[in-house]
């Protein structure tokens, strides 16, 4: 019998409180983790992003369907006497929540720090050479080179106050890998459409209208009660008692079930993100296995024993319950160079693939630590479980280390790990994101969650072509080639694409974020 924490219980029982009697505009909304950090420079990772989105503003944002939209940029434009340069026409009359005006000096701190060494976000703009207020509704970005792509970058990169910042000493971003604490990393001062009024990590948050937003027309929601639950069957518990209006990762052994109950139903669709293993390269041992000379995943051979012993297919049937899509590339279909060539993937061959461990010199197989978070993915730890299980018959004998994504993803940062299941969203739709952050070496803007060290100087240039390549077809044929490379390398491994599911009482209606990235502002009630 599953069983709620004391804290969590006392979270639930004073929201209810709360809301009891209240009218529809509360939503008490269920997510399986919570914000790593508030500090909107500090960490690229989705929940991290769909928390602050509430809070703070982008330049510019994406709708349901994918597509670049407006938000505290009205317009841009490449400059008409210089390519290389970006113009960004703000939005007027805005304010931050503690009233100081929205300016052009806000935005020029703001890129500047999302691109310090610090930063997490700063691969996102390795082409930027610098930033520019020309008046306070106008913002000049000159890049290294002409970059067609570059506001596809900007629709997770924060602005904040200078004045603020300033003020409350948080000019640099928290250093999250060092355990690094700062003001802002639980206090904010946005632009958003809410304010938070109360958090406390991994219990409960509370998020009010903001009364003085710019949009015209304000949201249905009032008030956002933000529930991190790890459990799952606590999660959807609290949704069939009533304790909770919504719950974002639905397991996929409950779909079917919430689809029948009554005053619950179920919105599915694909995600922009691609479930996939990484190990670690280099000449040093790994520090996991008996192995105490080489490194068995340096080897061509041991890679490929390790696609051809994995069914994706048994996964998808059995772990995920028919709720993904199998790949053979590290990219989701909504980015730009993926094609159906690079998705086909190999029938299982345990005999071949027994076979290619004995040339690589691993005949018995060796032993490795696989590290996995188990609150951030659908069914991530299963996954993990199962592929454990299929690798085993190739006698690559796996020890799971399971964890809450907070102290996961520092080990993936932090290359403190030989072998690590991670999901990787693309916002920018180009295979120019995949690459920087998860193929190129791991040096100065690039390379950010390549937890495996791998190191290819020629890729390295391709990729970085990509950034200033202004010939559509040249750059996508190049996109080609660095594909050609990491399929063939099998730098990762991928495994399927997410299908979410939201579950919510009946008359709430939310439609599934490409990026799963829903804003409370897109509710609807119907009743």
């Amino acid at each position: 019998m599953n069983r709620i924490g004391p804290r969590l219980a006392a979270s639930l029982l004073a929201t209810t409180m709360l809301v009891s009697g209240a009218s529809a505009e509360t939503i008490r909304w269920a997510r399986g983790s919570d914000a790593l950090t508030l500090d909107p420079h500090s960490q690229n990772q989705g929940v991290t992003h769909n928390f602050a989105h509430h809070i703070y503003e982008t330049l510019v944002d994406r709708d349901v369907e994918g597509n670049l939209q407006p938000r505290l940029a009205t317009s841009w434009e490449m400059k008409a006497d210089d390519p290389n340069t970006w113009v960004f026409h703000l939005r007027e009359g805005v304010t931050f929540h503690d009233g100081a005006p929205f300016t052009a000096d806000d935005v020029v701190f703001s890129l500047d720090r999302a691109r310090s060494e610090k930063s997490n976000m700063r691969q996102l703009h390795a082409d930027v050479a610098s930033v520019a207020a020309v008046d306070d509704l106008t913002v000049e970005v000159t890049m290294d080179g002409p970059s067609p792509l570059y506001p596809n970058n900007l629709t997770n990169t924060f602005i904040m106050d200078r004045e603020w910042s300033e003020a409350n000493n948080v000019v640099e971003v928290q250093d999250y890998a060092a355990g690094e604490d700062n003001y802002a990393v639980r206090n904010t001062n946005g632009t958003g459409p809410y304010v938070l009024q109360s958090r406390e990590v991994d219990v409960r948050s509370v998020m009010t209208l903001n009364e003085n937003h710019w949009a015209e027309t304000p949201p249905a929601v009032t008030e956002i009660v933000w529930l991190p639950i790890a459990d799952n069957a606590t999660r959807i518990a609290a949704l069939l008692s009533g304790e909770v209006d919504l719950v974002q990762e639905v397991p996929v052994q409950d779909v079917e079930r919430l689809q029948g109950s009554n005053g619950i139903h179920v919105t599915t669709g694909p995600e922009n993100r691609v479930i996939y293993f990484g190990y670690r390269f280099g000449e040093e041992p790994l520090k996991s296995s008996n192995i105490t000379e080489g490194n068995p995943f340096n080897s061509p051979q041991v890679r490929e024993a390790m696609e051809l012993a994995v069914d994706r297919d048994a996964i998808q049937k059995v772990v995920m319950r028919g709720q993904s899509i199998p790949t053979g590339v590290a990219t989701p279909p909504f980015v730009n160079g993926w094609t159906e060539a690079l998705n086909a993937y190999p029938a299982p061959d345990i005999d071949r693939a027994k076979e290619l461990m004995a040339e690589a010199g691993y005949p018995d197989g060796f032993t490795v630590t696989l590290d996995t978070p188990n609150n951030r993915y659908v069914n991530d730890e299963a996954i993990s479980q199962a592929v454990a299980g299929m690798l085993g018959r190739i006698g690559i004998q796996v020890t799971l280390a399971s964890r809450p994504v907070a102290q996961h993803s520092p080990l993936v940062t932090s290359n403190d790990t030989d072998f690590y299941l991670l999901g990787w969203g693309v916002p920018t739709f180009d295979s120019a994101y995949v690459f920087n952050d998860l193929v190129h070496t791991k040096e100065g803007d690039y390379g950010a969650y390549n937890g495996g060290l791998y190191s290819n100087p020629e890729l390295d240039a391709k990729i970085q072509s990509l950034g200033t390549e202004v010939d559509t077809d040249v750059r996508n044929a190049t996109i080609a080639e660095i594909w050609e490379v990491v399929k063939g390398d099998r730098v990762l491994l991928p495994i399927h694409n997410q299908v979410l599911a939201y579950a919510m009482r009946q008359g709430i209606e939310l439609p599934v974020h490409p990026e799963n990235q829903p804003l409370m502002t897109s509710v609807t009630f119907t009743e």
